[in-house]
């Protein structure tokens, strides 16, 4: 037996076919026995919400209502549910904090042809918001979904749910006596093709967190040798230099600030009994993330202490190579992100080396650092064509279990080739966002090309120019000396 309150409907497609092959058959649970044990069960959460304004948002929720009706028209539909807490945040400009790192709101949102409505806990919302919310959307109280639902599936209405998001529970309502038509939601997309008012914030977002990482990085450099550092205590420096940052909402997910052997993990987070100190030798990772009104942003630098060796110089240029070749494509219309997923790898496959996790992911706008429906991998990809205006990440990396790991990310934006589109349709390439020093100190500059150097001084010249200003002297002096153009290409550029 299970809950099909808990399962998702392809999930529950997926075991109920395994099932049937043995002979077996799944019988639904009315209550759940985790339930009924659980003692102490924490309260759910009751965290004010807020409204986006529109000057972050760049789209009201009225005219995001009237894009997903007309999707809903063309596929003759007459109810759309949605169940994931970033595509309703999105819908109807709505963040909180509910869930830790994502700005979001326990809620569900059930769409008409000509009304909707918004299951959430009213005591949420402040009275104005409330009334903002009540020029498209009625408000009821979350537990009054199935009551709402119940009376669609009679009316014989036809039902669109995503089946990925969708549990098994609020199809079996929803089918009872309607039609369903099982198909990701057209919300998923418009989250991720940012609109220019988005794309803006992201960009402001970057600039500002970029500062803040800058900032750590020259602190780091100086404390190292003189202070006593620990993995936890540089994790807090850094969110202390962001929480400077105008906007500031918090952290977009655990900062992964690791040191030797603790950068082969990949999600490694430092605890009381894990948390080490740095050393002025080895290499250090961290990869952290903000959330902020106007964007979100997820790094990841990997920084000498000292004494690195020739091997690890090597392997960290292949993969500044993988982050070159791929921001530096092109490609054309409807490509997916498993096509240029190898662009990343290549180099390090070369030498036999590979990373078995994805090389980029989708990011929200002041939502959920990781977002889809696009992504770059070859190991797991939905197939979502890349479109102009989503955002993602781009990160090879290497983990070398019990020694070392090294992992370089840059978020970045697709835009479109206008001097490369015509005759054979419109092709598309990438810019990056983020703003922040390369360690030079890891670089081998021979296994790079002229090509590679010269996109990897004219991305130093533009963190240079863009975040020098907002320093203060002394970090703007040590951003000088980061960013300095590597020895080839010296006579190219100065400052």
């Amino acid at each position: 037996g299970l809950d099909p309150r808990v399962v998702s409907r392809t999930r529950f497609q997926e075991l109920k076919t395994a099932l049937e092959k043995a002979g077996l058959s799944i019988k639904n649970i009315i209550q759940n026995p985790v339930d009924v044990v659980w003692e102490n069960r924490p309260a759910p959460p009751h965290n004010a919400a807020r409204l986006l304004e529109e000057r972050f948002s760049g789209e009201g929720s009225p005219a995001k209502l009237e894009r997903l009706r007309a999707e809903m028209e063309k596929e003759e539909t007459d109810v759309h549910i949605l169940t994931k807490l970033d595509s309703i945040a999105w819908l109807f400009n709505i963040r909180g904090t509910d869930i830790p790192y994502n700005p979001v709101v326990i809620a569900y949102a059930v769409i008409e042809r000509d009304k909707a409505h918004l299951f959430i806990d009213p005591g949420k919302l402040t009275d104005s918001s409330r009334r903002i919310l009540e020029t498209c959307v009625k408000i009821y109280p979350y537990e009054k979904l199935e009551e709402a639902i119940q009376p669609l599936a009679e009316k014989k209405n036809r039902f669109w749910l995503d089946p990925d998001s969708t549990s098994q529970w609020m199809a079996d309502m929803a089918g009872s006596q309607g039609d369903i038509l099982y198909k990701s939601s057209p919300v998923e997309l418009f989250k991720a093709v940012k609109n220019p008012t988005e794309l803006k914030g992201m960009s402001d977002a970057h600039i500002r967190d970029g500062a803040a990482v800058v900032r750590f990085l020259s602190w780091l450099e100086k404390a190292v040798a003189k202070e006593h550092v620990t993995e936890t205590s540089a994790s807090r420096r850094l969110e202390r230099f962001r929480t400077d940052n105008e906007f500031f909402q918090g952290l977009s997910f655990t900062t992964i600030s690791s040191y030797g052997d603790h950068g082969a993990v990949v999600h490694y987070s430092p605890s009381s009994e894990t948390d080490r100190p740095l050393k002025p030798e080895g290499i250090y990772l961290i990869d952290s993330g903000g959330q902020y009104s106007d964007g979100t942003t997820d790094i990841t630098r990997t920084i000498s202490l000292g004494g690195v060796t020739e091997e690890q110089r090597d392997i960290f240029t292949r993969i500044l190579k993988g982050v070159i070749g791929l921001t530096t494509t092109v490609f054309p219309k409807g490509t997916v992100g498993k096509q240029l997923d190898t662009l990343a790898r290549l180099s390090l496959w070369q030498i036999g080396l590979n990373y078995l996790h994805g090389t980029g992911h989708g990011i929200g706008h002041f939502l959920n650092v990781h977002e889809g429906p696009q992504a770059i991998s070859y190991y797991k990809c939905t197939g979502v064509p890349f479109e102009p205006g989503m955002v993602t990440s781009i990160e090879p990396a290497y983990y070398r279990e019990g020694d070392f790991g090294m992992r370089i990310e840059n978020v970045v934006r697709v835009i479109r080739k206008d001097d490369l589109s015509g005759e054979q349709g419109d092709f598309y390439g990438f810019e990056t966002l983020t703003l922040c020093p390369i360690d030079r100190a890891l670089i081998e500059e021979k296994l790079l090309c002229a090509g590679e150097l010269e996109w990897l001084n004219r991305y130093l010249r533009r963190v240079f120019e863009t975040l020098a200003p907002v320093l203060d002297k002394e970090d703007a002096a040590w951003l000088k000396k980061a960013t300095h153009p590597i020895r080839s290409m010296v006579s190219h550029f100065t400052f």
